[in-house]
């Protein structure tokens, strides 16, 4: 416990840039660490990249999807490699209530790696987490290290308002993902929760480049605005419409799927405006859920929006889709369509929610025959547990 404190004193004490430089001298001095190496997932899922600590410089990215560090990443659980000249390399997952940041890699002398020793390094790994998140306010050298190509201006504005990748509590768990990672323009997503209700959202800005991105910018944010001044679901949305349109006139719109479940009794309400999908796979079968399709925000001045009701059961897993998935074309021209689109998400039953959007995405690049879609794509997966009886 006394080298927990320590490697915490030397995180909490030290320069935001500074962080795996401070842990790792922590773990040397404490562990007998022979070196510390921080991953982090880039904005497309597909690599883990590594942080420079100032020591010396970064290492070569590691696959995400594959090998021990992919493994601690997927299944959140230490990886060990006993490797040549008596030593051991940890692979501990980073992650901050549910959003998977990274993985923490520390090689040990291999008689210093005992089960002791890891749950205190995975407990460590979880505290490089949460600073890590604080950190990132004052310093870009996170930012900067997750990126295996730079980012469009447009994309940079969507990424900085995404609340994260994933989430998880009692009740639910969440995973998202949008594409092209680097320079996506219109598409987002948004999800927020109390101690009695969760709310997500999935938008659609239309047209392209920053046009898109400041319309979705305009309309995240007033969705945001309307939500933290507690008013009903159906509320935020006519407060967003008019928002957007006081702004563009009519000229430019949002389409928007909202959702709000009540987690004591799993009672959702809904408001469809626009092209986003809702998907619910229950007992193994897949179906859309039909909602009455309302405007757009921003189409008309001062539309009414109602919202829709849906009773969610333990085991629930919904699907939001943005019409970057549903409506993407083949090589030949067919769409992807919901067929494709229940074989995807059937095909990655077992995932987590948080590995579900990017199983998608990989199953659409394929139909695609292409790396880069004409369109955004946007993914979301709500696993609902439920919250279980007072005793």
């Amino acid at each position: 416990m006394n080298a927990i404190v320590a490697a915490e004193r030397a995180l909490r004490s030290a320069a935001p840039h500074q962080l795996p430089a401070a842990l790792g001298a922590a773990l040397r001095a404490e562990y007998g660490a022979e070196s510390v190496c921080l991953l982090l997932a880039d904005y497309g899922l597909t690599a883990l990249l590594p942080v420079p600590d100032g020591s010396s410089p970064a290492g070569e990215p590691v696959p995400l999807h594959s090998g021990p560090a992919g493994r601690a990443y997927g299944a959140q659980q230490p990886q060990r490699e006993d490797r040549d000249g008596g030593r051991t390399r940890l692979h501990l997952p980073v992650s901050v209530r549910g959003d998977r940041l990274g993985v923490l890699s520390v090689v040990l002398p291999r008689e210093a790696a005992t089960p002791e020793a890891v749950d205190e390094l995975t407990e460590l790994a979880g505290t490089l987490g949460h600073e890590l998140v604080v950190a990132e306010r004052d310093t870009d050298v996170y930012a900067r290290a997750r990126r295996t190509d730079r980012l469009t201006l447009a994309a940079e504005m969507q990424w900085q308002l995404l609340p994260a990748r994933s989430c998880a509590r009692p009740e639910y768990a969440l995973g998202a993902q949008l594409e092209p990672a680097y320079s996506v323009f219109g598409d987002n997503f948004d999800w927020s929760a109390d101690d009695g209700r969760l709310t997500v959202c999935v938008t659609n800005g239309m047209g392209e480049g920053m046009a898109a991105a400041l319309l979705t910018s305009l309309g995240i944010n007033a969705l945001r605005n309307a939500r933290r001044a507690g008013v009903p679901l159906a509320d935020q949305a006519c407060l967003a419409d008019q928002a957007i349109h006081a702004h563009h006139r009519g000229a430019a719109h949002l389409s928007v799927l909202l959702v709000e479940v009540e987690l004591a009794t799993g009672r959702a309400q809904v408001v469809d405006a626009g092209s986003p999908r809702m998907l619910l796979q229950r007992d193994r079968t897949l179906s859309t859920v039909k909602l009455e399709a309302q405007l757009p925000l921003g189409m008309f001045e001062e539309t009414d929006y109602v919202a829709q009701e849906l009773l969610l059961r333990p085991g629930d897993r919904l699907l939001f889709v943005s019409d970057g998935v549903h409506a993407v074309a083949g090589p030949g021209g067919e769409a992807y369509g919901e067929r494709a689109l229940a074989r995807a998400v059937t095909s990655a039953a077992l995932l987590p929610a948080a590995e579900v959007p990017a199983a998608v995405l990989r199953e659409l690049r394929a139909h695609r025959g292409r790396p880069e879609g004409d369109d955004d794509a946007v993914v979301v997966c709500l696993d609902w547990f439920g919250r279980e009886p007072a005793p």
